[in-house]
């Protein structure tokens, strides 16, 4: 507990801090006096009067719920057993995601007033640059479990609380949550912040388990009685003893840092051969057995999970074993070529290279990206898609970089995170990048060189962490040779490009067909007229996959109750006279006329993107590349 000296000391402190601009060393804690630097950076003031449902938002509140639905699983039961500890302190336990947004609570804050309420709601954020000096988000900051009691907090307004906080790490080492307990400062307990560390490392365990399937777990404790407690250290392993995940324990005990994860095997760390390691657990089944690290310490062991000590299986058959179950094996149906390009890209999953996705529109880039994302270490973290072609140029800085409140006319009031700081901690997939303008391709470039984001309005900047994935259907070395993309991005992304082949190069059409069906009617058997479907695998498909697909739904639409297979009859007219004929319609030559002759340019060019869009059936990027612009810039004259 705080003392009124200290309390003294934090008001000298404060006075000094907003007179001078730094604190006195001297009887303050570095991590608090660095979180006050923090605060007073960010543009907040002790006495500043911040309203509680300020930085609170249902959007971000869904954004987060979605990006962390396995955190919030495993961590509610935890959080009821947290509560029926300190819930006769009138206690709130709260959840926030790695950006400080309230995710979830537990309790009636009845210590609190009515607006104070409104601040500890679901949606709310408490990231330093927003609420000060406080638990969550100067535990954010600081990544390690901290305690705010009473004054300490910069906000003056939030002196009554006392909180303490613990982060809750992913099994790679990325922090995915905060936990808190939040209360009355005179309520305050010594004990809060060990249990509320405790509990954080309960869901750690938790979500590991929960992520390993597949893997074999390597459990280890000084003493063997300590093997299935909280403090025990967990270890995944692959099949030949590659270091894929570790709980914190685990990562403190055998001195593991995140970038060695995927590349150490374990029997460089612990003093027993792997083959021998596998053996002895086989032979002792689940009990424990002692083993001793490199620096000669004893720990205990415990292995589950499938071992088989009488052979060593290959890298190759690893890789095997693991494609069957990650997604991107999940969207194999056959094509060597697409396959070729996926056990490359898997080869480099979790190392620092962007991959490079290129294909015609319409052949699942995005499917293919989001596969990546979900077979990679970094599959909790979020998903976040833009499309370079999509976005109005005015717009695509604000859209990408994020802004401070006020940083424009229209500007949010809250200000915007920005697409790349919101992929941090998960995958940023650039979808069409050939499109995106040149200023912006500078922009991005010092983005992926600092691994930082400069937010407009903003006079700092925030650093960031992604796996960067890009998609174009365009030939960017072309691009780039004639000046139209940047050479040194084009290199940067470039790390390692796959090709991915049009629907009519594919040789597992009629499996992709019954998937697809599958997909679409996932309460009926759906097949397709075997005449119907030797004509479908001969026709070119100029919008590929996604084409394919929106036939396909319309068919199956078509169909009677009492039917159950796809004929011409159930064909959209046109589509059926085009595979009839084995012809894809021309974009320019087969356009409807329009009923009068264009009187000037601008006419005339409305004319021929209307005619071009209503050619390719409303497939942007096959109008474009007829009309000989870009898909940006066509999307900027639609929306003229």
């Amino acid at each position: 507990m705080h003392t009124a000296h200290n309390a003294i000391t934090l008001s000298h402190a404060r006075q000094h801090l907003m007179q001078f601009g730094d604190i006195p060393t001297q009887g303050l804690d570095e991590r608090l006096a660095r979180s006050w630097k923090r605060s007073l950076t960010a543009g907040l003031a002790p006495a500043e009067k911040v309203h509680p449902d300020e930085h609170r938002s249902s959007f971000l509140l869904r954004q987060a719920m979605l990006r962390n639905h396995a955190l919030l699983s495993h961590s509610r039961p935890v959080m009821e057993y947290l509560f029926a500890q300190v819930h006769h302190n009138q206690n709130v336990v709260v959840l926030a995601d790695n950006r400080g947004v309230l995710m979830h609570t537990l309790g009636d804050p009845v210590f609190l007033d009515k607006t104070q309420r409104v601040a500890l709601a679901c949606g709310a954020s408490w990231h330093e640059e927003h609420r000060g000096t406080n638990a969550i988000g100067t535990a954010i900051a600081e990544s390690c479990a901290i305690e705010i009691h009473g004054s300490e907090h910069f906000l003056e307004r939030n002196g009554f609380l006392t909180c303490a906080a613990a982060p809750i790490m992913s099994f790679n080492g990325e922090l995915l949550g905060i936990l808190d307990i939040t209360g009355d400062q005179h309520n305050g307990h010594p004990h809060t912040l060990g249990l509320v560390n405790t509990a954080a490392r309960m869901i750690e365990n938790r979500l590991l388990l929960s992520n390993s399937q597949g893997h074999i777990l390597l459990h280890l404790h000084a003493q063997s009685e300590g093997i299935g407690t909280v403090a025990e250290a967990i270890v995944a392993l692959t099949e030949e003893g590659w270091i894929v995940g570790a709980n914190r324990i685990g990562m403190a005990l055998l001195g593991l840092i995140p970038k060695a994860l995927g590349v150490t095997q374990i029997g460089s760390l612990l003093d027993m051969q792997w083959h021998d390691f596998l053996y002895r657990a086989k032979r002792q089944s689940q009990a424990a057995f002692p083993i001793r690290s490199h620096n000669g310490k004893l720990l205990f062991a415990q292995i589950q999970g499938q071992t088989n000590p009488s052979h060593a299986p290959t890298a190759s058959k690893r890789v095997q074993g693991e494609s069957q179950q990650d997604a991107l094996a999940a969207l194999d149906t056959g094509d060597l070529r697409w396959r070729s390009a996926a056990d490359k890209a898997r080869r480099v999953l979790d190392k620092p290279i962007p991959i490079l996705i290129q294909g015609e529109s319409g052949v699942g880039k995005e499917y293919f990206a989001r596969a990546l994302h979900e077979s990679s270490l970094r599959h909790n973290g979020p998903f976040v898609a833009i499309n370079c072609a999509a976005i109005p140029e005015h717009l695509i800085e604000a859209e990408l970089f994020g802004y401070e409140a006020g940083a424009f006319t229209g500007a949010k009031k809250q200000g915007s995170l920005g697409r790349l700081r919101e992929a941090s901690g998960g995958t940023l997939f650039l979808d069409e990048i050939g499109d995106m303008p040149l200023g912006m391709q500078t922009r991005l470039l010092r983005v992926l060189q600092e691994r930082t984001v400069t937010p407009l309005g903003a006079g700092r900047s925030v650093a960031v962490d992604f796996a960067l994935v890009c998609a174009t259907h365009s030939h960017l070395r072309e691009e780039a040779d004639q000046g139209r993309f940047r050479s040194d991005l084009y290199y940067r992304i470039n790390g390692l490009m796959v090709q991915l082949p049009s629907l009519r190069e594919r040789q597992d059409f009629q499996a992709l067909a019954e998937r697809l069906l599958r997909t679409l009617n996932p309460e009926r058997d759906i097949d397709l007229d075997a005449e119907v479907l030797d004509s479908m695998r001969l026709y070119a498909w100029p919008g590929n996959l996604r084409q394919f697909s929106s036939v396909l739904r319309t068919a199956s639409a078509m169909l009677n109750p009492d039917e159950n297979t796809i004929g011409w009859n159930h064909l959209p007219d046109d589509i059926a006279l085009d595979i009839r004929n084995n012809e894809a319609p021309s974009l320019i030559a087969n356009s409807p006329r329009p009923s009068s002759e264009p009187q000037n340019l601008k006419d005339l060019s409305r004319c021929a993107i209307e005619s071009a869009m209503a050619s390719s059936q409303g497939n942007v990027s096959m109008a474009a590349r007829a009309l000989g612009i870009s898909r940006q810039t066509l999307y900027r004259k639609l929306n003229a």
